[in-house]
């Protein structure tokens, strides 16, 4: 572990002011080969917004301990000028943007429902739903982001949270335009991506007043009758539901593609896969959360002055653990920039999915999604031919992804 401490006589430390600063990019630069000319220049750099970058593993669980950091809040989108309407709003009340007793009390109404053992009994409708996207496509060149890694999650998550699956289609739009509020986009981004926001929440209101009306057996009317009886407001009511469906139906997606891209370009990896769908999914979908993640980093904010490897954090300095670079770090992975199924040096927690009480809610789900499809995959259309690599973009919070062609074959 590195080297941390309380500070006494902070002169005695490397100065934020004396960091590398973060330049722009060169043209054509991909993320890893960006994250890591700043890796060689130092252990932390600064960005133009004044974020701490850290770059290796065991940096980034000393940015994600609770002792010395909390969860970011809505730092990230003050910085921005961004202080009311749908973007701050929801920063303001989601659980992932909480900590403490309030962050608790957000969570506690979800928890259950995605507890580890019932989200693996998704395995069969993810199989099933799956099978349902491959196989009337075998044959075809198809765009796979939108007719299987999309539709996906999606219709998981509204078969879990009970929502229509005819508004399936609908709802995925809007998600994927709203996740980019997660990251550090342009301003006419933002703008969509909150537009979109805004459509979301005037949805899930929608499907709460209906179950408080015409209550049913599903997961809505429970989390309705739940949060009526605790002191959350509105606004909270609806963003962690929001959170529900935003983090359920767009993530995983990019995951998806990126580790079937990577599998089908690496020929060998995808043929033990073929051979052995059942023994090696689960090893195929944790290489893929590592090789090129869906997170680009964990924003965290310090609790007090602290100094990290020689070099002073001042309290209350936003600091962005990069997680393209801790999931490639030497010192952890054995080769690390080459893409192995067969790998044996994962941590025991998949960093992808963070840390301590912040946790993903989802990761369950996901690994079921994840896993379940690759199999299927393997199985169904063991000749597929990758035509289009997606690429994915971004180092702050969710990445972004472009697109992927895929011939489908059995």
């Amino acid at each position: 572990m590195p080297e941390t401490s309380r500070i006494d006589a902070p002169e005695a430390f490397v100065q934020p002011r004396d960091l590398p600063r973060v330049t722009p990019r060169e043209e054509g630069q991909n993320d890893h080969d960006y994250v890591e000319a700043w890796r060689a220049k130092g252990p932390v750099a600064v960005d133009r917004y004044g974020f701490f970058w850290t770059f290796s593993h065991a940096h980034m669980l000393v940015c994600t301990d609770p002792s010395l950091t909390r969860q970011v809040e809505t730092e990230t989108v003050r910085i921005r000028g961004i202080t009311s309407g749908p973007i701050f709003r929801y920063f303001d009340s989601a659980l992932l943007f909480a900590n403490g007793r309030t962050h608790a009390a957000r969570r506690r109404p979800l928890a259950r429902t995605f507890a580890f053992k019932l989200m693996e009994g998704m395995r069969g409708p993810a199989r099933d739903v799956t099978e349902s996207l491959v196989r009337p496509r075998l044959g075809e060149e198809i765009d796979f982001l939108g007719e299987v890694a999309g539709p996906l999650p999606a219709r998981i998550i509204a078969a879990i949270l009970g929502i229509p699956e005819d508004d399936v289609p609908w709802f995925s739009t809007r998600v994927h335009s709203a996740m980019r509020t997660l990251g550090l986009r342009s301003d006419e981004v933002l703008a969509e991506a909150g537009a979109s926001l805004a459509e979301l929440d005037d949805y899930v209101d929608a499907l709460l007043a209906a179950r408080r009306i015409a209550p049913r057996e599903d997961f809505l009317t429970e989390y309705a009758r739940t949060v009526d009886d605790s002191d959350l407001t509105e606004d909270e009511v609806r963003a962690q539901i929001t959170s529900v469906i935003l983090a359920g139906a767009d993530t995983t997606r990019m995951a998806l593609c990126s580790t079937f891209s990577q599998l089908l370009q690496h020929p060998e990896q995808w043929r033990a896969l073929v051979a052995d769908p059942d023994g090696l999914k689960a090893q195929a979908a944790a290489e893929g959360l590592r090789y090129d993640p869906v997170i680009g980093s964990l924003p965290r904010v310090a609790i007090a002055e602290f100094a990290l490897d020689g070099v002073r954090v001042p309290e209350g300095t936003v600091l962005s653990p990069i997680v393209l670079a801790a999931l490639r770090d030497p010192a952890v992975y054995a080769e690390p920039t080459r893409f192995d199924i067969h790998r044996e040096d994962h941590p025991r927690y998949h960093p992808v999915f963070g840390a301590g009480a912040h946790r993903c809610l989802g990761e369950a789900l996901a690994r079921a999604e994840l896993e379940e499809a690759l199999a299927v995959l393997a199985r169904g259309a063991p000749g597929s031919e990758l035509l289009r690599a997606p690429v994915l973009k971004g180092l702050s919070g969710a990445r972004g992804i472009d697109a992927m062609r895929v011939r489908l074959a059995a």
